[in-house]
């Protein structure tokens, strides 16, 4: 997609230096905008190779509320490796806390609890929430079934209250979606407060598109606008260094290929989807490319 790349050549012509939480540094921006229109293919970036059943099984993670890192694990994911519950390990840089954070499976109030239940009390991964804390993904469910032109169908995961028990503070906090009743469509917008450009952003971009795609097959609306306005974007330092920096360059100048479809079979209710009914269908792209990330 034009519009990622037009993201990252914000952030190498403007980007200032700036000092962060994992040390490593960054270049940054204050504010970017993405734009895709939904009817021109599924965002999944053609650049380089994207693992869509990664995206989706976090997705599905977010959705059913789950803190658990074995969750993930045990579909070979490993987004969340790194992390933990600062309850269980506090935050560190130094090689004994790392595995201690590695091996703890809590991830603490993150996304999908405050999706699910949001400012419930959070007392660990292996607890029953139901009925506890607010449903803010069920009342925009119940809300586009009912009134869909309502202005107020947001779903916030930052919580003052609970952030500093999370594993990470919500990068993209919340979302919003808005129904269109001249063409039928639905559009999401999310919000987010910090943009790992060139390892996050892609995965952000094809996880909302995804969930655009389950509400609108939810509520029996079409695809439209996914939209995201981003606030701190940034590229890491060690990102600009020999051969990555050659390979974000390298990014930048391979061929744009037509985006995917995107298939979900046996669809029922986005409460009881799974990752594995949803596919991405005719999905070309370049190679891979491998970043290391910041923790």
């Amino acid at each position: 997609m034009q519009e990622y790349k037009d993201v990252i050549n914000k952030v190498l012509k403007y980007g200032e230096q700036k000092g962060d939480r994992t040390g490593t540094g960054t270049i940054s921006v204050s504010g970017a905008y993405f734009e895709h229109d939904m009817s021109k293919g599924f965002p999944l970036l053609t650049t380089k190779r994207m693992p869509f059943n990664l995206i989706a099984s976090e997705l599905e993670f977010f959705i059913k509320g789950i803190t658990d890192k074995q969750w993930l694990l045990d579909r070979n994911n490993h987004i969340w490796d790194e992390w933990c519950s600062p309850d269980k390990v506090p935050y560190g840089h130094d090689k004994e806390t790392k595995e201690k954070m590695m091996a703890e499976r809590d991830l603490g109030p993150i996304y999908g609890f405050q999706w699910r239940h949001f400012d419930a009390e959070y007392n660990g991964y292996d607890k029953d929430y139901t009925g506890q804390g607010i449903d803010q993904l069920e009342d925009v469910v119940k809300t586009l079934k009912t009134n869909p032109h309502d202005r107020r169908m947001i779903v916030d995961a930052w919580n003052p209250k609970q952030k500093q028990r999370m594993a990470l503070p919500p990068c993209h906090y919340g979302f919003q979606v808005l129904a269109n009743k001249n063409n039928n469509t639905l559009d999401l917008l999310w919000r987010q407060r910090s943009v790992d450009t060139i390892l996050g952003l892609p995965f952000n971009i094809a996880s909302y598109g995804l969930l655009l795609h389950l509400l609108a097959k939810e509520s029996g609306f079409k695809e439209g606008k996914l939209i995201g306005f981003l606030a701190d974007v940034h590229i890491y330092n060690n990102h600009l260094e020999g051969e990555f920096m050659e390979k974000i360059n390298k990014q930048l100048s391979r061929e744009l290929k037509p985006l995917p479809g995107i298939e979900t079979e046996n669809f029922n209710s986005i409460f009881d989807w799974n990752f594995g009914q949803s596919k991405v269908v005719g999905y070309e792209s370049h190679p891979g490319l491998k970043f290391p990330i910041a923790v």
